[in-house]
């Protein structure tokens, strides 16, 4: 990639961009949505080069807005909406005498957007909270429901992980075949279809969950998926930031491995994936459940280039004390070369990477807090 690289950078009061003008240094080029209530997706395609802004606006809902020119100037454009009388299962921490009924299906959040293949010009994919998958055919103007998952049965046991509702976070799209889509959902594990989403398959064989009773932790539609990615340059390769390890599949997830003794801890949210290397991933961890914060207060990056067989943590340009910096499930992301990394945090931390992490460069320490970040 060129020394001309741009980042996008959705936070909690708006969308910041970012432009490289030689390496090692990056400047802020534009504002968009300052003091919105959220900025909490955003998405370059590249196909048309369209930025897309998912925005929460709290008492006015969810929107979706779009700008062919850059970020200088947007459109609104339609939302996900559930049909009428579309129900999510039950509450799962109702007392055990309660009755249980199905909830009203309504649109909270946008968590996933992710273009079609190259041979689907327009086409878009929503992933939402709750767990609705949906898909636009028309440059996000108008959507449709994915039935063909929504209607399974088992859809109605997924129940909500770090947010209260279950939610779809995670779309990846088969480079080889535009039909083969995988989805990671928390807490519902890994489903993919193979037909453009007509049909659907769980495919999580090889995760636990041990937060599940013993007899049910090995429930491949109880899977708590924080973050779900896929090697483009050998796509049977796929990474996992699950609640409690990581798990690698090298067959197109018929297989899930969990890899063992990951120090400091193997909890965390975001997962990146070198596009040509598929043994090379980054993560950054932390201390689980109702800590969620560096470990020893040291804010690092994991990376492993040997599959998982070993880690080394990465910490050069990173505080490394009394850091109470976590790195959302789309905190994280590489460019096309492998080269280039942006991580935001909950502690509106920027930084980036030019060598593969081996050292980051700090951008802001003071932005709002950064739900999701994309080289472009």
């Amino acid at each position: 990639m060129s020394n001309h690289s741009q980042l996008l950078v959705a936070t909690r009061k708006g969308l910041f961009q970012y432009q490289q003008n030689a390496p090692g240094q990056w400047e802020k080029t534009n504002v968009s949505f300052l003091g919105v209530e959220s900025c909490t997706m955003v998405m370059r395609d590249p196909r048309d080069g369209a930025l897309y802004a998912g925005l929460n606006l709290g008492h006015f809902g969810v929107k979706l807005h779009r700008s062919d020119d850059h970020g200088k100037n947007w459109e609104e454009v339609g939302v996900p909406l559930f049909p009428e009388g579309a129900v999510i299962g039950p509450d799962p921490m109702l007392p055990p005498d309660a009755p249980k009924e199905p909830r009203p299906a309504s649109l909270e959040e946008i968590w996933a957007l992710e273009p079609g293949g190259t041979d689907q010009p327009g086409l878009l994919w929503a992933g939402t909270i709750p767990g609705g998958l949906f898909r636009s055919k028309n440059r996000g103007e108008n959507w449709e429901l994915v039935e063909g998952l929504w209607n399974r049965e088992e859809r109605m046991e997924w129940f909500g992980g770090g947010k209260d509702l279950p939610g779809i976070n995670s779309i990846c799209v088969d480079p080889r075949d535009s039909q083969i889509v995988r989805v990671g959902i928390s807490c519902g594990g890994v489903w993919v279809t193979r037909d453009g989403g007509d049909t659907w398959n769980c495919e999580a064989e090889g995760m636990r969950a041990d937060f599940m009773p013993p007899e049910m932790a090995d429930n491949p539609n109880v899977q708590d998926v924080h973050m779900l990615v896929q090697c483009q340059s050998e796509p049977d390769t796929m990474w996992v930031q699950h609640h409690n390890g990581i798990f690698l599949t090298t067959d197109a997830g018929q297989n899930w491995r969990e890899l063992e003794d990951v120090q400091p801890s193997p909890f965390g949210f975001a997962v990146a994936v070198h596009p040509v290397d598929p043994q090379t991933a980054w993560f950054v961890p932390g201390i689980k459940d109702q800590f969620r914060i560096p470990v020893d207060g040291q804010f690092i990056v994991n990376r492993t280039r040997d599959g998982g067989g070993s880690f080394e943590p990465l910490s050069s340009g990173l505080p490394q004390e009394e850091a109470y910096d976590i790195v959302y499930r789309h905190g994280l992301d590489i460019d096309a070369t492998g080269e280039k990394l942006v991580m935001g945090s909950t502690t509106g931390g920027l930084w980036v990477s030019e060598n593969g992490g081996d050292n980051w460069i700090c951008l802001s320490t003071h932005l709002p807090p950064i739900y999701c970040v994309r080289i472009v």
